[in-house]
């Protein structure tokens, strides 16, 4: 009885044992953003991807494990030639991830390796198409048509190439001290291109200022003269104004009696004044008998006077 115990213990546990080990052997852990390819006799059966996942044990083994994540890969140095005919020495970064593990798997041996060559190969096609000078000018066109070449030839290998960078382009020493000492030139060049500009510039300041000058003077000069012939005119205009209150206060006072003597005796001043000035600056002076005597004078002067009041006197 201890004997059938024993058995059928030792059955159970090895029946235990058999179920853990296959369990143990037939979960598969995929970490994230991988993917294993699985093969039943050697055979592609099916690809899992991140989680727990079960398979067969001896039918079914992990034939590829296939990362998803974005790589990076160094395109070594390699020698090109441009359209005109100079050599140079180009190497680059190739950033490529997996889509297709399947394809990845089956459609080519190493797709690290191949997608490498190809860009190595589109590289050198495509630097053959530019001239020295665009390699650098247009360093992202020339970029941008590497990664469509390499993924209209990648598809079938289930890999997208996201970018291409060139490192460097070197070219001969002889053509790097030629584009040195253009470059020299080029330098120079715009130096005495901003000095003759400074010059430039600095004499159409100068003229402008010496023109806004000579304006701010002729405008002063102007102003100057306006005021001094307003200042002048009203001079006149008050010397005039003043002269004509005199006459009208003159002309007020005369029409009295009183202010009619002064002026009778006003001109008969004058007159014997201008008959001794005649005179004195005449050597020869026809005078009337009495004109020497001042009375006679003052008297025809009063005649004259009282003559010409006369003949006004009906015109009032």
């Amino acid at each position: 009885m201890e004997l059938i115990l024993d058995y059928i213990f030792t059955v159970q546990f090895a029946i235990f044992a058999a179920i853990v080990t296959f369990a143990k052997l037939g979960l598969k852990f995929v970490p994230q953003n991988r993917a294993y390819v699985i093969e039943r006799f050697g055979k592609y059966n099916r690809t899992i991807e991140a989680g727990i996942n079960f398979i067969i044990p001896i039918m079914d083994k992990v034939a590829h494990d296939r990362s998803l994540k974005e790589q990076a890969v160094d395109v070594p140095s390699q020698s090109a030639i441009t359209k005109d005919n100079i050599s140079l020495t180009v190497d680059g970064v190739l950033y490529f991830r997996v889509l297709d593990p399947y394809k990845a798997s089956y459609g080519v041996e190493d797709y690290a390796f191949a997608v490498t060559q190809l860009a190595q190969t589109t590289m050198r096609s495509e630097i053959g198409k530019m001239e020295l000078d665009k390699t650098f000018e247009e360093r992202d066109q020339l970029n941008a048509n590497i990664v469509n070449a390499i993924n209209q030839a990648a598809e079938p290998w289930g890999v997208q190439v996201l970018r291409y960078e060139i490192k460097d382009i070197v070219p001969p020493q002889s053509v790097m001290s030629a584009m040195e000492a253009q470059m020299r030139a080029e330098r120079e060049k715009r130096a005495k291109i901003l000095e003759s500009e400074g010059d430039r510039q600095a004499e159409i300041n100068r003229a402008e200022g010496e023109k806004q000058s000579k304006v701010l003077s002729a405008e002063g000069d102007k102003a100057e003269q306006i005021l001094r012939a307003e200042g002048e005119a009203g001079a006149i205009l008050r010397v005039a104004e003043a002269q004509a209150d005199a006459l009208r206060k003159i002309g007020e006072v005369a029409n009295t009696p009183v202010g009619q003597s002064a002026v009778q005796l006003d001109l008969a001043t004058k007159a014997i004044e201008a008959r001794h000035a005649i005179a004195r600056d005449s050597s020869i002076v026809l005078l009337p008998d009495n004109a020497t005597d001042a009375a006679s004078v003052v008297t025809q002067a009063m005649s004259v006077i009282n003559t010409i009041n006369k003949n006004q006197t009906p015109a009032a």
